[in-house]
């Protein structure tokens, strides 16, 4: 390592025959009495003192040796600064730090210590010459010298500590022939944040009033670096932590960039969209990351686009309350809301999606509607065991599923399963356990959201396997006011409807397969649901179309007939009732159809139902 060198090229003058003593070095900012500036010859004594000790500590040289020390000094503190400057750690830094003060002042020992939370010195790291890590009980000694400089905020120099009055009682400084001592505060603005230390033992490696100064620049490049490096470590606490937080959320959370790509996902929505987290690539970690539509099945990406793309444009949250979604295994409703947000990691604009998981509330919302509706009208029993089979095919469904996963060692898959079957029992249980509270004879007119109800229907209605292969296109006007209704009869009405329109598939199907026998004939089962606003009429007109059998014009004359049925099993009952509700509300009911093609079933409901006359 370079040694602080002290030039031998001074003018030979005469040596001193009594050489003095060093005297006793003092902090910076204090001033130091010079005994030899009280005579004239001063000077010439001096000269000669510096030649004979430059023969044992060469370290002043000739201007132009002396030049290329300086820029040798700038350099290394050019290199120490470049070095700091491109590491973050705390421990890195310091150990940067304390390495290049040792060979730049070519000490022997040196550390760092650092102040805690509580104001104190705590050791940091310790190096040798021979850049070996010490232990921090090799430096027990020297607290003293580390608490008077942080405690006063000036540096301490010796060039001759034993010779020193200020430490050479001190019988550390004795038993390790301490000579050289510099310990100097690392400050950040006024404050102080720790203290740097070297030392010599040898004599031949004085410290030089110059070597401070070089000293103090290394410590204020230091103080600055262990600074930003702390600041640094907070921010990766902080930013771990935030992870930790946003990961155990039981919301679903996803951020995105312009480009639709994943930028960070949490295990909710992971869990939500029945996706494995390990196989998502991030926009931070990866040259390919995975984009968001690689996460929900085909027949969504429009509707999602669309939702993005409304939320990039005005900049503004957008919130869907009722999302429906299906993972390839089961239906889910979801609460969705869609949060703009800037400066992403990586630069730009990208959304928050906020995504939680509302089946069971759902469920349990039109359950209890149901339950209410249908114990005044003595059909409590048969809407259980319809409402009941919708978990039973969910528990089915999962059970086939977790056999096929367990055969094909898909074991990431067979949790699934098992938490959706045992999911499906609690909810039975919770169903059942619930239906006791709802008693109430009394129909109710209330003010409700018609797209909830046809949408909640319809979620219901997808996990009975005689719906599974429906196609539903649902069309609802987005300026459609809330509407009066007694919303366990209209459901009737619209379950009702969609029950017969699974008749008429099944219908249709056997008569192709009939009239071509050997061959199986699959159908491509339609329903359309549309809702749209007569404001001129102030009515909302709803339409439920199939593509099933169809009717003939006689059959259509007799549809609303009490009794009339076509089913062999049938009471004739349904369609009657269902004509009934809608004119209860105020509105129709129409029927038009093509024998072989389809049906079409029109409901009309007043905006503003008029009440009913007390007296009727």
């Amino acid at each position: 390592m370079m040694t602080r060198e002290i030039s031998k090229g001074l003018s030979k003058a005469a040596p001193l025959p009594n050489k003095p003593k060093p005297g006793p070095s003092h902090p910076i900012g204090e001033e130091e009495r010079d005994p030899l500036a009280e005579t004239g010859s001063i000077v010439a004594e001096m000269e000669a003192a510096l030649t004979d000790i430059a023969k044992e500590t060469p370290r002043i040289a000739q201007e132009s040796v002396e030049s290329k020390a300086s820029s040798a000094d700038l350099e290394k503190l050019l290199e120490t600064s470049l070095a700091i400057n491109m590491t973050m750690g705390l421990e890195d830094t310091l150990r940067i730090v304390m390495k290049n003060a040792i060979e730049l002042l070519g000490a022997e020992r040196g550390f760092i210590m650092l102040t805690d939370d509580s104001g104190q010195l705590e050791y940091k790291t310790a190096y040798n010459l021979q850049s070996s890590e010490l232990e921090s009980e090799i430096f027990q000694i020297s607290n003293s010298i580390a608490n008077n400089v942080a405690e006063s905020g000036k540096s301490v120099f010796a060039s001759d500590a034993m010779a020193d009055k200020r430490y050479a009682d001190q019988a550390s400084i004795q038993e390790l022939h301490l000579r050289s001592i510099m310990c100097v505060p690392l400050k950040l603005k006024q404050n102080v944040i720790g203290v740097i230390y070297l030392d010599n033992s040898k004599q031949a490696k004085h410290f030089l009033r110059s070597d401070l100064y070089i000293f103090q620049v290394l410590a204020g490049l230091a103080a600055s670096a262990v600074h930003n490096a702390t600041l640094y470590e907070h921010l990766l606490d902080l930013k771990l932590f935030t992870e930790k937080v946003i990961n155990k959320s039981p919301v679903g959370i996803l951020v995105i960039d312009s480009n639709y790509q994943i930028v960070s996902i949490n295990d909710a929505f992971a869990e939500i969209l029945d996706k494995n987290k390990d196989e998502i690539s991030l926009l931070t970690e990866a040259a390919e990351p995975t984009k968001f539509f690689d996460l929900i099945q085909e027949s969504e990406i429009l509707k999602w686009r669309q939702m993005i793309d409304i939320a990039f444009t005005t900049k503004e949250p957008y919130e869907n309350s009722r999302y429906f979604h299906n993972t390839g295994y089961i239906e889910k409703a979801l609460s969705v809301k869609l949060s703009p947000i800037s400066k992403l990691p990586l630069g730009g604009d990208g959304i928050i999606i906020a995504m939680e998981d509302i089946t069971e509330k759902v469920v349990m919302e039109k359950y209890v509607i149901l339950s209410e509706k249908l114990v005044a009208r003595g059909e409590m029993a048969a809407s259980i065991g319809h409402e009941l089979n919708n978990y039973l095919a969910i528990i089915g469904n999962n059970a086939e599923l977790l056999n096929r996963n367990l055969d094909s060692k898909k074991f990431d898959k067979v949790a699934f399963n098992s938490r959706q079957i045992c999911d499906s029992v609690q909810k039975m249980k919770r169903f059942t356990d619930g239906l006791m509270d709802f008693s109430k004879l009394d129909s109710e007119f209330i003010s409700y959201d018609l797209k909830h109800l046809i949408e909640d229907l319809i979620f219901s209605l997808k996990v009975q396997p005689r719906f599974n292969n429906v196609l539903f296109t649902v069309s609802i006007q987005s300026n459609i006011p809330n509407l009066k209704m007694d919303v366990g009869q209209i459901q009737q009405v619209f379950l009702n409807l969609l029950n017969n329109a699974a008749d008429a598939f099944d219908e249709k199907e056997a008569q192709l397969n009939e009239s071509e026998p050997g061959e199986k004939h699959g159908l491509e089962r339609r329903i359309r649901i549309s809702a749209e606003l007569n404001e001129e009429d102030e009515t909302v007109i709803i339409e439920i179309a199939d593509n099933g059998v169809g009717m003939t014009e006689e059959t259509l004359a007799k549809l609303f007939n009490t009794h009339f049925t076509t089913k062999e099993k049938g009471h004739g009952l349904g369609l009657a009732n269902c004509k009934k509700i809608a004119e209860r509300h105020g509105g129709r009911l129409l029927a038009t159809s093509i024998f072989g093609e389809g049906s079409v079933f029109r409901m009309t409901i007043p905006l503003n139902r008029a009440e009913e006359n007390p007296t009727e």
